[in-house]
């Protein structure tokens, strides 16, 4: 597929667990028209994604709206973008939903669509924190945990078509939680940003609104740590077998939970260090776009039409 023209913009719709966002761009990445919504479950969310981009075409003025020349739909869980199909998401509840000709028969364009980690991991690779390496694996933290990995300059897609499922690696598998993937103890009953929020509850009594506000009282509440030092127990035990197969030099982590930081980045670095004897400690850095990365990847996706 041929990349769009540079005077052309593009309209980019990442679905998140807990909300879904959109944002009509430039070629120099300058937002033109956003706006998010909640992400209704199962599938009604195709719904709601179909309306959020129908509303922001609509804010753009006659010209602009012209020049829109290709969409990308960025979709969580197990995605087949060969037969337009959703095909199964544990967090948002849908299975074997066809997309098909819906988003473009609304919004009059061509429409893309791919896993939202592997675009935004992508992103992050080529054009963030982890661009001109590699061997790179990528997580992405948020109400799920998925990544993706690059060896030897290539993004690893796998026979499914994706790889970097992180979240669903079991480290809790004799006494852990149950997954909304179906196993027990996999690393996102520990330390994804639902987890966590979970987890601090539990342990305290206090209502929280998310992982967030874990994050905010690190330095002066206990309990906080404890719950945030299992979840980066959890990470990091995930990842040994990887680091151990690919040795890859760089783990950036990104989504909503990379807003914490250092504190994150120096308390998974840390605990890799003392876990691994025969491969070496990659390092461990924050992504350049946060929560952004599935928008912002979704964007580039669609002006290239490829990931590569």
């Amino acid at each position: 597929m041929t990349s769009v023209e540079p005077s052309d913009l593009v309209l980019a719709v990442d679905v998140g667990g807990t909300t879904t966002k959109a944002e009509i761009t430039d070629a120099a990445g300058v937002v033109l028209s956003a706006g998010a919504v909640p992400t209704p479950r199962g599938a009604a969310a195709f719904d709601a994604m179909g309306e959020l981009g129908a509303g922001v075409l609509a804010e753009l003025p006659a010209a602009q709206r012209e020049s829109v020349a290709r969409a990308a739909v960025v979709l969580p869980g197990i995605v087949d973008p060969a037969r337009s199909l959703a095909v199964f998401s544990s967090n948002i509840g849908w299975r074997d939903v066809r997309v098909g000709d819906r988003f473009s028969a609304r919004w009059d364009m061509p429409v893309l669509i791919e896993h939202d980690v592997a675009v935004a991991g992508w992103a992050e690779w080529r054009h963030g924190a982890g661009r001109g390496r590699a061997d790179v694996c990528v997580l992405i933290l948020g109400t799920g945990i998925s990544g993706t990995l690059s060896v030897g300059g290539r993004l690893v897609r796998g026979a499914a078509g994706q790889a970097g499922e992180y979240g669903h690696i079991p480290v809790r598998h004799r006494d852990g939680l149950p997954c909304p993937c179906g196993s027990i103890g996999c690393v996102e009953t520990v330390a994804s940003g639902t987890a966590i929020a979970r987890a601090y509850r539990d342990r305290t009594g206090r209502e929280i609104s998310g992982a967030e506000t874990v994050f905010a009282v690190l330095d002066s509440d206990p309990d906080a740590r404890a719950v945030v030092d299992d979840a980066v127990d959890a990470l990091a035990e995930g990842l040994f077998g990887v680091v151990h197969a690919t040795c890859p030099e760089l783990i950036v982590l990104g989504g909503g939970l990379a807003g914490a930081g250092t504190r994150l980045t120096t308390a998974l670095q840390d605990r890799l260090t003392r876990l691994l004897r025969v491969a070496p400690a990659p390092r461990v850095v924050l992504g350049e776009f946060g929560a952004r990365a599935g928008l912002v990847g979704a964007a580039h996706y669609a002006r290239t039409g490829v990931l590569e």
